[in-house]
């Protein structure tokens, strides 16, 4: 048999009770607010503001990212991150690092974030986020005149005999996968044996991010043939760690700034309808 509880013990578990809710409804938003503030403290746009420098791993691209002839970074992904960092106040240090390396080291904290022409797709956001783009890029061919007769169409070039190169891990690898079945594929690690195979004529053709296709047909005329239609359009964002909202936040925000001032569109004039940066190489 229970026994009733006195009246002296019932003012007493009231009392309890009442003191442990309050205990907890004052602990869970000062329990909040602690995480909030740790995770700004952690956050990459807190780190570089308190370094004073933005770390930019990037991938040496024709006009993304280039070296001039002093053996400066110069190109379109180049003067994006140089005005990010100018925005911020901080100085800027580049990471050149291998196309294929860029996710990997940025999980590793090998810089802070990607700034290298990268696509967001859907398989690369399942390692870490991507930023709104702050362009678009058309996917392009161009064609080595020797095998150019009866070629119109991109699908023209999918026969046997015929071989296709591409940037290994690029989005244009991945799409040369996947459209051309009866022609070869070949990948490469590197910029500068690949484009030398196709003026050789050691490929038929290169399929690659605008504007590198078109650009490449101007600068060798007389070799090579560009077809002007777009395989695709693809979205070029920012690569940035998971788990970090307010670095993601301050970049689409930042991304939505420039592109509403016209510093990108300035940018995509010169860097890509345009050769007039080729003088910065010679």
């Amino acid at each position: 048999m229970k026994k009733k509880m006195t009246g002296k013990r019932r003012v007493l578990a009231i009392t309890t009770a009442v003191l442990m809710t309050l205990m907890f409804c004052l602990a869970g938003p000062v329990s909040a607010d602690d995480i909030n503030k740790q995770l700004a403290k952690s956050s990459i746009i807190d780190k570089v503001m308190r370094k004073g420098t933005l770390r930019i791993g990037l991938s040496s691209f024709v006009p993304w990212a280039m070296q001039d002839k002093k053996g400066e970074w110069v190109g379109f992904e180049i003067d994006v991150a140089k005005q990010l960092a100018k925005d911020m106040g901080v100085k800027i240090e580049f990471v050149p690092t291998k196309w294929e390396g860029l996710i990997p080291s940025l999980l590793t904290n090998k810089f802070d974030l990607i700034i290298a022409g990268m696509t967001g797709t859907p398989q690369r956001a399942l390692k870490i986020n991507f930023t709104t783009p702050y362009d678009y890029a058309g996917m392009n061919i161009v064609v080595h005149k020797d095998f150019a007769a009866g070629v119109s169409d991109y699908m023209d070039l999918d026969k046997k005999g015929n071989t296709i190169i591409a940037r290994l891990g690029t989005t244009g690898a991945a799409l040369a996968k996947e459209t051309y079945k009866n022609a070869k594929v070949r990948l490469f690690p590197d910029e500068g044996p690949m484009i030398q195979e196709l003026l050789n004529a050691k490929a038929t053709a290169f399929l690659g991010t605008a504007p590198q296709p078109a650009q490449l047909a101007a600068k060798y005329p007389d070799t090579l043939m560009f077809l002007d239609k777009n395989l695709e359009q693809q979205p070029i964002c920012m690569g940035v760690p998971k788990g970090d909202p307010d670095t993601l936040f301050y970049l689409n925000n930042w991304i939505t700034v420039v592109r509403n001032n016209g510093f990108i569109q300035k940018k995509v004039d010169y860097w890509w309808k345009s050769l007039e940066w080729e003088a910065l190489l010679q």
